[in-house]
């Protein structure tokens, strides 16, 4: 049982992602802007992506917000190997941009 607790503990925990709070903090530090600014700012543009996402809405050197239609098709459920169908229906996707894919994953040296 020691053994299997020290391989829990001896692993490295995971990098934690930047909360909400520490990205407007950064931004309003670097942009000598009020947090409540850069709030107002991200909520802005929340909506605005929200609203255009209908005809594709950009964030240069991010990405993009794009609707996309998933034709009728058969699946399995997993619990009882079931044969069922799944319905067709809308889903947003986000399409990460070269520019951010070669920033945070270099591209491989030819």
């Amino acid at each position: 049982m020691k053994k299997a607790a020290e391989k829990a503990t001896s692993k490295k925990a995971a990098p934690k992602m930047m909360t909400k709070n520490q990205l407007v903090a950064h931004m309003s530090e670097s942009c000598e802007l009020t947090k409540k600014q850069v709030q107002t700012f991200f909520e802005e543009l929340a909506q605005v992506g929200y609203r255009e996402a209908k005809k594709g809405f950009t964030l240069p050197g991010f990405g993009k917000l794009v609707i996309q239609k998933r034709k009728a098709r058969t699946g399995r459920n997993p619990s009882t190997g079931e044969t069922i169908k799944i319905p067709a229906k809308t889903v947003v996707k986000f399409r990460i941009a070269k520019a951010c894919k070669d920033a945070i994953i270099p591209p491989p040296k030819k």
